[in-house]
């Protein structure tokens, strides 16, 4: 999901990160951002394997405390922070990938799972509200009653295992998310 800014007329759509992209294309965010004539970017502050937590394990389907791999990003626009994501992979699927280093992956982490035979087929998300922790008030540079939204997406593939869990926190004033669903 990408960030909203107060003032702007930004809706934040799922899509556009769901899917492959083609070889030579930038990341979804990037491309984003600079069509509203902003500069999106992201850094990783940490990759590799840690062991999972009640949630992530819920997520995933694996047992508390297992090895999973995790991406985590404090995405900007225009130079400031405005989402913090945490991605999260089955070690077996991840392990000793692009996935559990810090390096850019060309045309994303879908396009990287793809290639390696993982293809999300479905896409659950969930958003809740509340205020920031400590740590999200700092990266996020906000105050302590600022709120903030969390969306957690969870990516399965065909046979409903699941590849990806994003979490995501990001402050809740400016933000517009839409849904768009295919009935059929």
């Amino acid at each position: 999901m990408d960030p909203g800014v107060d003032g702007d007329d930004w809706v934040s759509t799922s899509m556009p990160y769901l899917a492959p992209r083609a070889n030579g294309q930038g990341d979804a965010w990037s491309e984003q951002a600079a069509a509203q004539g902003r500069r999106g970017t992201q850094r990783i502050v940490h990759a590799g394997e840690v062991p999972a937590s009640d949630e992530v394990a819920g997520l995933l389907g694996v047992p508390e405390g297992e090895a999973v791999v995790v991406r985590r990003r404090v995405i900007e626009l225009d130079g400031e922070p405005c989402e913090l994501t945490d991605t999260y992979y089955p070690a077996h699927i991840a392990g000793g990938t692009g996935l559990a280093g810090v390096a850019k992956i060309p045309g994303g982490a879908v396009t990287l799972l793809a290639r390696l035979g993982h293809v999300g087929v479905r896409v659950r998300e969930d958003v809740t509200a509340g205020l920031p922790n400590a740590a999200e008030q700092q990266a996020l540079r906000i105050g302590p009653d600022a709120p903030v939204l969390r969306l957690t997406r969870l990516t399965l593939d065909a046979e409903d295992h699941p590849l990806q869990a994003d979490l995501m926190t990001m402050p809740a004033h400016g933000q517009r998310l839409r849904y768009e669903l295919r009935i059929g």
